[in-house]
């Protein structure tokens, strides 16, 4: 079968999967309106799916074995579409979390599944090629999800954005069903069940993603709720990997970490992912809560770094071929971390461009480190375990991006609330630029014919409201810095990694 068909076969289904997942959180609000839901209630709608999202991708590698990868992949393709259906139908807030957990378990096959396949479709030395398609795959999503789902919502309403997905579902469906085929070693297999793996996964899993999307809100351990689910969650995952260690036909083999390249590469990409998330969630909320910025302005300050991820990764699928990708891994990760660096730079002051640029840095460190980090995390792994490779490889990085959004959101407040403290010491009426700015907004309000009384204290709310204001840039600022050291940190772990003899530049005729 042609390589290239297979490819966009593969790439369907993991695209209307991505673009689904972004173009929800733009219709949030339309949804949250027309179901009378509120703001806590509406973001279940997208919890929802992130757990059994969450608790299939580590799962899928198994379930391909237990049903069949083909079969499985073209159910898990129909569960998405005909789920996508009943959420567009949903009469109530209640039948939409319903229904989105159904398009989470579908969907949640559909990365590693389409990953694996890809992998094993191309020779050697040409995976990194296909890893790049695979690649600019998954960044177009993010790109046009955002600007389809508001596009969509706008002018039609916030049921197309399921609806349209029920097309390319089915083209999906056809064309797995006649393009891609089996290999052996992939063929449905008699297999013992292990219940209580699945049982510990599921929970221990489900409880994590909720602690992590609901932490801060719910003011992390603070919270009786937030506790008690992190004891569960910790004390079923603990259960799971004992468990999986000594069953016979575990749900999810724990041991592919054992191979040193695939193990250091997971902890690799949890950290970059960690970083890009983290990165991503606090651009957009810097320019519209302190810039101004509309949320279509917003979007087009994301878009160059996704831009340029794309023109990036055809260049490295080529360029990994002929030298080491160790090195361009470990390029692609000072480029990321000096990137991030650039961000804490980010002030009250900054136009459009200088907010771009560093995003279009990330985006080129993005294309420059995710090919070779695949490439070399997966250069031992034989074809058979590649399915549960990948299944761990996607839960990993949608972890780690999880793990970074919870992270960047609580420092963001936390050291707002630090610096509001350390900044208010120093507001006194005695300070100079304290008498300069009361006395300015005061003379403002008077000149727009306020009361003299009114005009004071209106200057005392003017100069508090800048504080805050000044606070937040400051928190930003840290929170930028700590993610740029974190990731720089994960530098002595791409020098372990190591190539297969079978990636060796390829020679010439």
């Amino acid at each position: 079968m042609n390589k290239w068909l297979i490819t966009v076969t593969v790439m369907l289904p993991t695209l209307i999967e991505i673009m689904d997942m972004t173009a929800v959180n733009v219709a949030l609000g339309h949804i949250r309106g027309s179901l009378s839901a509120g703001i806590d209630e509406s973001t279940w709608a997208i919890t929802s799916y992130l757990i059994s999202n969450a608790v299939i991708i580590p799962l899928s590698g198994w379930l391909s074995r237990f049903f069949g990868r083909k079969k499985y992949l073209i159910t898990s393709i129909a569960l998405f579409t005909v789920s996508s259906f009943l959420c567009g139908s949903a009469w109530s807030l209640n039948s939409l979390i319903f229904f989105r957990v159904l398009q989470g378990i579908g969907g949640g096959a559909l990365q590693p599944i389409s990953q694996a396949i890809l992998f094993e479709t191309f020779p050697p030395q040409q995976r990194g090629m296909a890893m790049a398609i695979f690649g600019i795959g998954i960044m177009f999503g993010p790109i046009m999800g955002p600007l389809l789902g508001g596009l969509i919502t706008d002018n039609w309403s916030w049921h197309w954005v399921f609806f349209i997905n029920i097309p390319i579902g089915i083209v999906s469906i056809l064309m797995t069903s006649l393009f891609i085929s089996d290999p052996p070693y992939m063929k449905r297999m008699k297999m013992k069940i292990d219940y209580w793996g699945l049982v510990f996964l599921t929970v221990g899993v489900g409880c994590l993603q909720i602690v992590l999307d609901k932490g801060q809100r719910e003011e992390w351990f603070s919270s009786s709720f937030i506790v008690w689910l992190s004891i569960i969650s910790a004390v079923s995952l603990i259960f799971f990997v004992i468990r999986e260690f000594f069953a016979e036909q575990p749900v999810v083999n724990l041991k592919t970490f054992k191979d040193l390249s695939f193990s250091t590469g997971c902890v690799v990409m949890f950290i970059t992912f960690f970083n890009l998330f983290g990165s991503i969630v606090l651009q957009p909320i810097y320019v519209q809560t302190l810039m101004g910025y509309t949320a279509t302005l917003a979007g087009l300050v994301l878009t160059p770094g996704g831009v340029a991820s794309m023109l990036t990764m055809p260049i490295v699928g080529k360029l990994i071929t002929k030298i080491n990708p160790k090195g361009i891994l470990i390029t692609g990760i000072i480029i990321c971390a000096y990137a991030t660096h650039l961000m804490s730079k980010f002030n009250l002051f900054a136009d459009f461009y200088s907010i771009a640029l560093p995003r279009m840095i990330l985006g080129i460190g993005m294309g420059l480190t995710v090919i070779p980090l695949f490439t070399l995390a997966f250069s031992t792994i034989k074809k058979e375990d590649m399915a549960n490779a990948t299944a761990l490889y996607n839960f990993l990085r949608n972890l780690g991006g999880s793990f970074g959004v919870a992270f960047v959101t609580t420092m963001i407040s936390r050291r707002a609330q630090f610096h509001q403290a350390h900044l208010i010491e120093n507001l006194t009426p005695f300070d100079a630029p304290y008498q300069i700015a009361t006395q300015q907004s005061a003379r403002i309000l008077e000149f727009r014919g306020f009361e003299s009384f009114l005009s004071q204290y209106g200057g005392l709310n003017a100069v508090y409201k800048e504080l805050i204001r000044q606070a937040s840039m400051l928190s930003f600022n840290d929170t930028f810095h700590l993610t740029s050291i974190i990731l720089i940190s994960i530098l002595p772990f791409a020098f372990l990694m190591k190539r297969s003899k079978e990636l060796t530049p390829e020679k010439r005729s």
